[in-house]
């Protein structure tokens, strides 16, 4: 019987590619590579989208939905995980996940579209965090770090060809296999998992953690104030008043799923998460609209502008491996401080751009910049909440990096939706978003500086702090 089976974790540390590893390994790399592959994809094809469905007023909703959905799904996976092991959260999220696809790749009109990108949201957020548990339960901790690092490298390579593939598919057969044709991707992949995970530990011979119903509910009150954020506009009357209670609303909601201190950016661990939160927002938020004013204000084809993308995750890739290659030689508060300050010049070089009507070169050449500070950044704030986290509280703080990830750039997507639409001419449109986005990074340039350690004789040593 499969409950007498060891755990995989039990087998011999030889290689992630090698038995028993390497049907998991390969699996869950694909799934990883679709999700990765499906984000940028979609980011290069929306614009085209948008423009054949009419729906520019749901262009930013089309993208913080799903970030605010998943972070329902991040928790009640984590949870559920916790509770019976990651088996079933994983096969349900991927369901979800395939669901999402099939809705939005058959859709005729946004509002569908938008409502299948939720979906696909809630799915996706789950399946990264099943995966990492999956990790957790199926690897030794030997290999840990080399499976990450097979992770990361399936984030990278999608960052190459996804852009360019998905504006040709959207050019020659429809945008519409931009969706539809991941789900006969993500079949096999799940396929490949399912009979190599038999060996899983499944949990249920620990005592299980209680269902998390207060969070799931924070994180639940957390999305509905992002999408109501996302739907303001479209009130007249009283979108200003219930723009501003949205927020609010956002902020008391995320405070139980993070870190106390946070949103007042305490020295430490806070200032790490917070950090995080308004780096991504700060990023994802110019990034959707990059591609787009390609598109709209240089006559780019889809697969042109989505190449900007491209360069913009090279640029990631090579500054990440450049931080690691430094290691200690450059300090992570330093590595923080440096990856801000690129990315808030990225966003000025795009705004400047598009108000003084530069060339699109400017904007293209600064997003090398945006990749290669968010490559400095994000191994760094990653190491940093380990570094700052005891092992009761690791599971909570890298959940609440996600949550950051995902609930900042849900934020800005959300205020930077609202900004484009309140102008009556493309140029205002682009100039507000972008405006807006470099006030979010220059945040991140401020909290940078207080993500070194409490200056306290008992704080916990990272670096030189």
């Amino acid at each position: 019987m499969h409950e007498s089976a060891p755990p995989l974790s039990a087998a011999p540390a030889q290689g992630i590619l090698r038995r028993p590893y390497l049907l998991v390994t390969v699996g869950s790399c694909a799934l990883v590579f679709l999700a990765a592959f499906e984000s940028l994809a979609v980011t290069t094809v929306m614009p085209l989208v948008s423009r054949e469905l009419d729906g520019a007023s749901l262009y930013a909703l089309a993208f913080a939905g799903p970030l605010a959905t998943g972070v329902i799904g991040m928790v009640g996976a984590g949870n559920w995980s916790d509770r019976r092991g990651p088996l079933a959260p994983l096969y349900v999220s991927v369901a979800v996940f395939v669901l999402g696809l099939l809705i939005a790749g058959t859709s005729t009109a946004m509002e569908v579209l938008v409502a299948g990108r939720l979906v696909q949201g809630l799915g996706g957020g789950a399946m990264t965090v099943a995966l990492y548990v999956v990790v957790a339960r199926a690897y030794p901790p030997v290999l840990h770090p080399k499976i990450f690092a097979a992770f990361s490298a399936a984030w990278v390579i999608p960052s190459l060809v996804g852009p360019f593939a998905a504006g040709l598919v959207a050019q020659t057969v429809g945008w519409q296999w931009v969706f539809l044709g991941v789900v006969g991707l993500v079949i096999p992949a799940l396929a490949m998992l399912v009979p190599s995970l038999r060996g899983v530990r499944s949990g249920a011979e620990d005592l299980p953690a209680p269902w998390a119903f207060g969070r799931l509910a924070w994180a639940a009150l957390a999305a509905l104030a992002v999408l109501s954020l996302n739907l303001s506009a479209r009130i007249p009357a009283v979108g200003t008043l219930l723009a501003g209670a949205a927020v609010v609303v956002a902020l008391l909601a995320v405070r139980p799923l993070v870190p106390p201190g946070t949103l007042l950016a305490r020295r430490g661990l806070p200032s790490v998460i917070l950090t995080r939160g308004l780096a991504s927002a700060g990023f994802f938020g110019a990034e959707v609209y990059l591609p787009y004013l390609l598109v709209e204000r240089y006559a780019f084809s889809p697969t042109f502008a989505g190449l900007t993308l491209t360069a913009g995750a090279l640029s990631w890739a090579a500054a990440s491996a450049v931080q690691g290659r430094l290691g200690a030689r450059l300090t992570s508060p330093a590595a923080v401080r440096m990856g801000s300050v690129l990315v808030l010049s990225a966003i000025l070089l795009a705004l400047v751009t598009t108000a003084f009507g530069w060339p699109a070169a400017v904007a293209i050449a600064g997003w090398v910049l945006a990749g290669g500070g968010m490559g400095l950044m994000y191994p760094r704030l990653s190491v940093m909440t380990l570094a700052l986290s005891t092992p009761d509280t690791e599971g909570f703080n890298s959940s609440a990096v996600s949550i950051a990830d995902s609930l900042g750039g849900a934020l800005a997507l959300a205020a930077t939706g609202i900004v484009f639409t309140s102008f009556t001419t493309t140029a205002a449109s682009f100039a507000g978003v972008f405006a807006l986005t470099a006030l979010i990074a220059a945040a991140a340039v401020a909290t940078a500086p207080r993500v070194g350690p409490e200056p306290r004789a008992d704080s916990v040593p990272h670096g030189a702090g």
